[in-house]
């Protein structure tokens, strides 16, 4: 199981190069609304021993400490990334924490993007909605078309409705990124017809500036899931490529 601090790295990111983590959950647990099979910071039920939620002073006080240390030490940074150990907007201080964000990069590394990894479920709430559309890189996540698919693989806690989340993104008109995960498990292939043609019509109905596509890449929660190879991920998007679509594609 992945348990990052605060503040962590920066790290090589596989999709936005030198990054610098910002985790806004436990330390050393998990807080999410999903419980994705594929999730390298394991099962929700194996992080409950820590529930403390860093602050927004917390979270402003450790990113300028090590953006000056990071600076100081001529360490490049390309991303600053809100991802960690679980949804980040379920932070109740996460709008607050984005614009401090914002003023620290411009103050330390103004060429840098800010970037969140959000699986979307919580775009309905306007200050989680407005603090999105203010950072670089709204990547949101999107795995299966419906709500009976993703039960399989992103296990959501509470209700999850696919149609009202693509609403939700409909209101980006486009300047997102949509992240999907490519895998194959028991009852779920991402690659099936039932899977990938309909997740295929969304992207045209949404049309973000860009794709990302990406595959298993750490050990998993649960077991009997397999990666597809960039080779395979291409093939089942050359459709969209064709059409013109810019998709990044990760192995």
């Amino acid at each position: 199981m992945l348990r990052e601090d605060t503040v962590f790295g920066p790290i090589k990111s596989r999709r936005l190069g030198n990054s610098l983590g910002i985790n806004l959950l436990p330390q050393k647990g998990k807080l999410c609304n999903f419980d994705c099979i594929y999730c390298e910071c394991g099962w929700n039920r194996d992080g409950t021993g820590d529930r403390v939620i860093p602050s927004r002073a917390d979270v402003r006080s450790a990113l300028e400490d090590k953006l000056q240390h990071c600076l100081l030490d001529g360490v490049a940074i390309d991303s600053i990334t809100f991802s960690g150990d679980g949804e980040p907007t379920l932070n109740p201080d996460f709008p607050g924490i984005v614009d401090d964000t914002i003023m620290l990069r411009d103050s330390f590394y103004p060429s840098a993007k800010v970037s969140v990894l959000s699986n979307a479920t919580r775009l309905d709430r306007p200050a989680v909605f407005d603090a999105l559309r203010k950072v670089d890189n709204p990547i949101l996540k999107l795995d299966a078309p419906t709500a009976a698919l993703a039960a399989g693989i992103n296990r959501p806690v509470g209700d999850y409705d696919v149609d009202a989340v693509v609403s939700a993104m409909a209101r980006f008109e486009g300047n997102f990124i949509l992240q999907t995960m490519f895998l194959k498990a028991p009852g779920f292939d991402s690659a099936s017809p039932e899977v990938l043609f309909p997740w295929m019509d969304i992207v045209r109905k949404l049309h973000p500036r860009e794709v990302m596509v990406y595959t298993i890449d750490r050990p998993t929660p649960a077991g009997g899931l397999q990666k597809y190879t960039e080779h395979q991920m291409r093939e089942m998007v050359q459709p969209l490529l064709d059409e013109g679509f810019t998709i990044q594609i990760k192995g």
